[in-house]
């Protein structure tokens, strides 16, 4: 049974990561990638939000918010960016005719969220949040997102940097790829 817990709006700096539905890849086998991005965009743009640290992962997403304002629903926020995401990773699975992956998170959707006309389960319930309160637990966790691709089974690229779904080549060389974080210095 999932647990609801309502995030505080008190920091205005998060650690976050949800995770598809049972581990798939489903970032990587839909290519969807680039929805993350739009998703970051959007947050940018319309919320005062500035996503500081990035990786997106074949299954999973880890990221570091910060808002401008304290007037937020994280649980809202993520919410809506796990189904924003869900919709276009269903339709990019059925235009490639994965019936499989599609059957399987059909079976994942519980009696009550079938009863709310949730018809796919593509992300895992719940999601991750912790304040970032100090600026070591801040690099603790920046070291943690960007070596994530080369840490333990991962092993998607020789060099950090070269994973292209991450925030580690603004960091280290100033290249950013598909989006440009706002740097952690401006934090400060």
């Amino acid at each position: 049974m999932a647990i609801k817990l309502k995030h505080s709006d008190v920091y205005s700096t998060y650690f976050i990561t949800f995770t598809c539905y049972k581990w798939l890849h489903l970032f990587e086998i839909t290519n969807c990638y680039d929805m993350v991005y739009k998703w970051f965009t959007y947050l940018k743009e319309t919320r005062k939000a500035a996503i500081v640290i990035y990786v997106v992962m074949p299954n999973h997403i880890h990221v570091i918010l910060y808002f401008e304002d304290a007037n937020f629903s994280l649980n809202s926020i993520i919410g809506n960016a796990k189904r924003f995401m869900a919709y276009e990773i269903i339709k990019r699975l059925k235009e490639a005719g994965r019936n499989e992956i599609l059957q399987c998170l059909t079976e994942g959707v519980s009696e009550r969220e079938k009863k709310k006309g949730q018809l796919h389960k593509v992300f895992e319930e719940s999601f991750d949040a912790k304040a970032i309160f100090s600026e070591k637990f801040l690099h603790q966790k920046i070291s943690y997102i960007h070596l994530n691709p080369v840490s333990g089974k991962w092993n998607l690229v020789q060099e950090f940097t070269d994973y292209e779904n991450s925030s580690a080549a603004f960091y280290e060389h100033g290249e950013a790829k598909y989006f440009t974080p706002l740097h952690f210095s401006e934090l400060m």
